[in-house]
């Protein structure tokens, strides 16, 4: 499949490079003259991208590389472009991603939340370290359930998924994606943009402006979902971080605190 969407003659003609390696996934781009290709490798957690094509990413028409081959953990995508928002971190970058996540948003997405509020005390429960009251945290998952409909949670919206050709942006990496009314994915492109120096004020200022969104309710979306997001994100340290990245043990205090700080904030 790689060779014929190069058209390559033979595989020693391809060049690899090697872009992004973790315990559970590898990615790199092939290339042959003036045509390339992303290939991916993925186990555990990052093997159902190809799902999520099919779910999400395809029939939604979202903004993401075309899937040219996937099976088996392993899938070949559209390359669309050689710069990152992590590589090129700039003010109009982060604020052409928050155009970019109100475009994602606005699909009609049909069927069940992909997360509902009882789902927030499970993850606590296998986390196992979290040691205050979520209540707040389940009470405001409900509320958002009744006041806001339901989007595309890309589930890892941040500037090393961003990219960008020059002239079009895209996210890529989709495996986790699911179905939520709130907005973890604005809350962590906001939190990268103020780790990288910049007000958080414009960023979701964009984001409800070119979304037409209320900035009321987007608030309280996005302490939803700040919580959710490191909810999942310490649920994968425990469970299959900490053997396929030994270093994110490292995260684990951190993620609890601020998680802590957002529960806070919704009492």
């Amino acid at each position: 499949m790689v060779l014929e969407a190069l058209g390559a003659p033979a595989e020693d003609v391809v060049h690899g490079e090697l872009l992004r390696q973790w315990g559970s996934s590898e990615v790199r781009r092939l290339s042959y003259g003036l045509r390339s290709v992303i290939v991916k490798h993925g186990s555990d957690t990052q093997s159902g991208e190809d799902a999520a094509y099919e779910r999400f990413v395809v029939p939604l028409e979202l903004p993401a590389p075309r899937l040219l081959y996937g099976d088996g953990g392993v899938i070949v995508l559209e390359d669309v472009g050689r710069v990152t928002l992590e590589q090129e971190p700039t003010a109009d970058g982060f604020l052409a991603a928050a155009d970019l996540l109100a475009e994602i948003r606005g699909r009609v997405v049909p069927g069940p939340s992909g997360f509902p509020p009882e789902r927030a005390k499970e993850l606590a429960d296998r986390i196992g370290r979290v040691s205050f009251d979520i209540a707040p945290l389940t009470e405001a998952l409900a509320a958002l359930h009744r006041q806001a409909p339901s989007g595309v949670v890309h589930g890892d919206f941040v500037p090393k998924n961003l990219v960008t050709d020059g002239t079009r942006w895209t996210a890529v990496d989709w495996p986790l994606t699911y179905v939520a009314p709130h907005l973890s994915d604005l809350y962590t492109l906001v939190r990268d943009a103020v780790a990288f120096g910049y007000e958080r004020g414009p960023v979701v200022a964009r984001y409800v402006e070119t979304a037409g969104a209320d900035s009321f309710l987007v608030d309280r979306q996005l302490l939803v979902g700040g919580a959710c997001f490191c909810l999942l994100a310490l649920t994968f340290v425990v469970e299959e971080g900490l053997r396929t990245i030994p270093e994110s043990k490292d995260w684990i205090d951190p993620l609890l605190a601020e998680l802590a700080d957002l529960v806070e904030q919704l009492s």
